[in-house]
């Protein structure tokens, strides 16, 4: 006999409306940037419903095709620049947090740990804009104003110390007993930690990768102060160009911030098989 019991028989359908209510209301804005991007009509109008006007694509086209000065292609330029400075941005925090991380989640006790990490810490709590001059005057005596190099080397004083703590939380996670298991068996500990430690933190080490790539691809205000030449411009930098202060090209905007999104999210979705997987799902068995 079934005891379970059950709701009102409102409940169900109320919630469904609320859901549907919530998902339009998330939805609605990104609705209008589409129809921005895709309406021919300089001046957007005010409407309930947004639908373009005048289908087009031609803000597509003025944001893919556009030429620089000296007739370069400056979207492929700007491009590559915004994916290099992101991939190297997330490999840096990974190469240098990864070591740093299992350090602290597997010898704690070591002199300055807890020093150490206070001041990792304390790195979090101020945003990046306000060592804006300090960083300005640095790049500017090692002659890295306006370079790749230069940003990736400004982001990761940011990134570094987010993905030590992420992916010490993450060490700490992973039983001791499997790193002692290799090591019986004849390994080291560099061995136990490349093919034990590193696989079981696999999906940590991707999340971690994601957030620093991110976090350098999308950030606006840093790469405007640091950059000058239109060949160097990351995305959000000449996205930002569209937008003066009498006027302003919302169809190129919309336009442009549609394409900016596309990288980051055919990459969340080539990593979330990562993103969802287990920390060591099938590391132990029971």
């Amino acid at each position: 006999m079934n005891t379970t019991r059950k709701g009102p028989f409102w409940l169900e359908p109320l919630s469904h409306f609320v859901l549907i209510v919530a998902v339009a209301f998330a939805l609605y804005p990104v609705l209008w940037v589409i129809s921005l991007a895709l309406d021919g009509v300089q001046r957007p109008v005010a409407r309930a419903i947004p639908w373009p006007e005048s289908p087009s694509l031609d803000n597509f086209r003025a944001i893919l095709f556009a030429r620089g000065g000296g007739g370069e292609w400056l979207f492929v330029r700007q491009l590559t620049n915004s994916i290099v400075i992101s991939a190297a941005t997330a490999l840096t925090a990974i190469a240098i947090a990864t070591p740093a991380a299992y350090a602290l989640a597997r010898f704690p006790d070591f002199v300055g740990a807890k020093g150490g990490t206070k001041a990792l810490l304390a790195t979090q709590m101020f945003p990046g804009v306000a060592s804006a001059v300090p960083l300005y005057m640095l790049l500017d005596k090692l002659r890295l104003l306006d370079t790749r190099s230069g940003l990736v080397l400004v982001y990761a004083t940011t990134a570094v110390p987010f993905a030590i703590f992420q992916l010490r939380g993450a060490f700490e996670t992973i039983p001791k007993d499997l790193e002692e298991a290799a090591m019986v068996d004849g390994a080291t500990r560099f061995q136990a930690f490349v093919k034990v430690v590193l696989p079981a933190a696999r999906p940590a080490l991707a999340v971690t990768a994601l957030f620093a790539f991110m976090s350098a691809w999308n950030e606006f205000i840093l790469a405007a102060t640091f950059l000058s030449r239109e060949s160097a411009f990351t995305l959000p930098v000449a996205l930002q160009r569209h937008v003066g202060e009498y006027d302003a090209a919302w169809g190129k905007f919309a336009a442009g911030s549609i394409i900016v999104s596309v990288p980051v999210m055919a990459l969340f979705y080539a990593l979330q098989k990562n993103l969802v997987g287990g920390l060591t799902s099938g590391g132990v068995k029971g």
